[in-house]
């Protein structure tokens, strides 16, 4: 049985387009709302546009091990990690083992596993970007204010602000294109020998 030519040529460029782009992780829930997910698209093509292959479990990837054997081989097999935490669970604290809750007012939540993936990344050296839909996590684990270096993230107002609004801001443009730069000094760093000719 032969493959047509054009149907050779059209895997050929698919191809050859993903062996020009460097793979990251791309952390983000699995579900989501429309405009989420709108979001979450626009995303994507800013990552294809910036020429990286955005990567995540269990889209795009699966191995047949544990979750965290699977996230650790992502980890290990990517050159930078965008994490996006987006609004997923309204929640009210009404008690605590130890004493009064610190506060009763409603809070957002977003996936566990966006603790759990960038902290594995940032262990590894990965170069981060994080991104959050506005109030998310803002008191728990890697999403809160003051953890050094995982303090500095770009949120997305997505109740006032519109998706390409975000898109086109200053500090979004600024903040990936500098993330971007960094994720391909990591490739380059990482795919040179580790020995040096000595002339």
């Amino acid at each position: 049985m032969t493959i047509p030519d054009d149907k050779v040529s059209a895997s050929l460029r698919e191809c050859i387009d993903r062996a020009f782009r460097i793979p990251i992780f791309f952390s983000t829930a699995s579900t989501l709302n429309d405009l989420q997910r709108q979001f979450q698209n626009r995303l994507i093509a800013e990552i294809e546009n910036a020429l990286l292959f955005p990567r995540t479990l269990p889209e795009s990837e699966q191995y047949p091990e544990t979750v965290l054997t699977n996230i650790r081989r992502l980890v290990i097999s990517s050159y930078g990690m965008l994490a996006v935490n987006f609004r997923r669970f309204y929640i009210q604290v009404l008690d605590t083992n130890v004493g009064p809750p610190t506060s009763s007012t409603p809070t957002w939540q977003g996936s566990v596993f966006l603790q759990i993936e960038p902290s594995m990344a940032f262990q590894f050296g990965l170069p981060i970007l994080l991104v959050r839909e506005k109030d998310t996590d803002v008191n728990v684990g890697v999403w809160q204010g003051g953890i050094s270096p995982l303090n500095t993230f770009i949120e997305w107002d997505s109740d006032n602000q519109s998706v390409e609004e975000f898109f086109e801001t200053v500090q979004w443009r600024e903040v990936f294109a500098n993330w971007v730069a960094e994720v391909r000094a990591y490739y380059y760093a990482r795919t040179e020998p580790q020995f040096s000719t000595i002339g």
